[in-house]
């Protein structure tokens, strides 16, 4: 499970062997657990690094455990806090309970009872957001283009969006071009808290390296021949939202330590001025660069790729995801033909599922909007297809032939359930129209219906001795 997974525990204690068990226990359990010896360290660390669950002394040297539960509450609500007590404080702490706290317990405590409890409240944990990713995951598909899938790489991404969507946390999300990096970054700002704040997208490999630092941070009337008006940057458009930097890897050194220093300080000082402007933003940034390889090499600064790098969503290329090729054939068709249904040949998809598609969801959303437009209208064959496609053969370190032929008949079957429900929704429910719709009689059409359970809407009674009818009728 990658690290961004992982349920984060976060132990708040002046006493280090406090901590110190606290984190044991925790990673044994297989947490990624992080310590604080105060309120306000672990109110830094909010933000930065956002707990799934906290265990707090009531307490603390400045501030009571209590306090930090409301201040946690306020900025993740669906993190889970229990409070650590002596003896005598069991009142205070049946009193954080009601505002909010998972449990207490009373030190000293046996491990195998502390163990239990963070069990317990990662169950909790566990729960929530997966009850928010499913719908969270309907709700993406339904609204955001293209973020389509049930792979289990799409599934991380999804979950990630699902967590990442109320924190000010910095992320960098990387994948090859295509993949849908700039789809996850709105993602990730319109659906949260933030989605009516400012959302900026700027493309670093597209600026000019002459004009970077002007259009990034503004510029002062007269800065340069040409600056007639004072200007703001990309930055302060952005303020109180989020800022999305795609291809951040294409930026020059130079640039790279002024943006630095920008998150560093967060504000920004306009060409041609002595002035200093706040500016509060969520940074996003993507990449098809491996940023580690390149401050290696030095070519990308250390220091930023570690200030960008606070939480890592990774967008699988298409070829590793094979099995969502008919989810996303189905999602474009429906978007170039929205009124007229189009069945896919079984050699069509063949084909579709064993290209290695190097231009990922990008290269395929084109692939289906050619063979629309050069097709009959009717049917996409392979003759449909673009060259590169119709002569791909399957490569055999990424499949073999009975892996194809399986993953072809489970895609052709979901291709088809797909085309079903969606022409019945063009249909309106009316089985007959479906019927001729599809070129099927409605006898067939029946029997798929039960193949799929699908439920068509109507009288179910009479829908089950209307199929009983046609099938016998065969």
């Amino acid at each position: 499970m990658s690290d961004d997974l992982r349920i984060k525990l976060l132990v708040v204690d002046d006493e280090q062997s406090i901590r110190r068990l606290c984190m044991t226990i925790g990673s044994s359990l297989a947490y990624n657990c992080n310590e604080a010896e105060s309120a306000e360290t672990a109110i830094q660390r909010l933000e930065t690094d956002p707990p799934d669950l906290v265990l707090t002394d009531l307490k603390l040297p400045n501030q009571s455990g209590v306090e930090l539960l409301k201040q946690i509450k306020a900025v993740l609500p669906r993190t889970e806090v229990a409070i650590m007590t002596g003896h005598g404080s069991i009142e205070s702490a049946v009193d954080a309970m009601k505002l909010g706290a998972y449990d207490y317990i009373e030190k000293p405590f046996r491990v195998e009872k502390m163990r239990l409890l963070l069990q317990r409240m990662a169950e909790k944990v566990r729960l929530v957001n997966e009850n928010a990713f499913l719908r969270e995951r309907v709700s993406t598909e339904e609204n955001l283009d293209g973020i389509i899938g049930t792979s289990s790489g799409m599934q991380d991404v999804l979950r990630m969006i699902s967590r990442l969507k109320d924190t000010r946390t910095p992320v960098l999300i990387s994948g090859e071009s295509g993949t849908g990096k700039e789809l996850v970054a709105r993602a990730i700002h319109f659906r949260g808290m933030m989605a009516q704040t400012p959302f900026v997208a700027v493309d670093c490999g597209a600026l000019v390296p002459t004009l970077m630092e002007s259009e990034m941070f503004g510029y002062e009337k007269g800065a340069f021949t040409g600056a007639m008006k004072s200007k703001k940057g990309l930055f302060q458009a952005a303020n109180g939202g989020s800022i999305f930097l795609d291809e951040i890897g294409e930026l020059p050194l130079e640039m790279q330590a002024k943006l630095l220093r920008v998150l560093q300080e967060k504000e920004v000082r306009p060409v041609g001025s002595n002035d200093r402007h706040a500016v509060d933003v969520r940074v996003i940034a993507a990449t098809n660069r491996d940023l580690e390889s390149a401050y290696r090499t030095g070519t990308f600064r250390k220091d930023l790729y570690f200030r960008l790098n606070v939480v890592t969503v990774h967008i699988p290329p298409l070829r590793e995801r094979r099995a969502d090729i008919p989810m996303l054939v189905h999602y474009f068709l429906n978007r170039y033909t929205p009124t007229k249904p189009l069945q896919v040949t079984a050699a069509a998809m063949k084909s579709l599922l064993q290209y290695d598609w190097p231009g990922n969801v990008r290269e395929l959303e084109n692939c289906i909007a050619r063979a629309v437009t050069l097709g009959d209208q009717e049917t996409i064959d392979v003759q449909d297809l673009p060259p590169a496609i119709r002569s791909e053969q399957p490569a055999s370190s990424e499949m073999t032939p009975l892996d194809a032929a399986s993953l072809s008949t489970t895609a052709l079957a979901e291709m088809e359930r797909m085309t079903i429900l969606r022409v019945f929704e063009q249909a309106h429910g009316d089985k007959a129209l479906a019927g001729k719709m599809l070129g099927i009689s409605r006898a067939t059409l029946y029997r798929k219906l039960k193949r799929y359970k699908i439920a068509p809407r109507g009288n179910p009674e009479q829908d089950e001795k209307e199929a009983a009818a046609h099938v016998a009728a065969r």
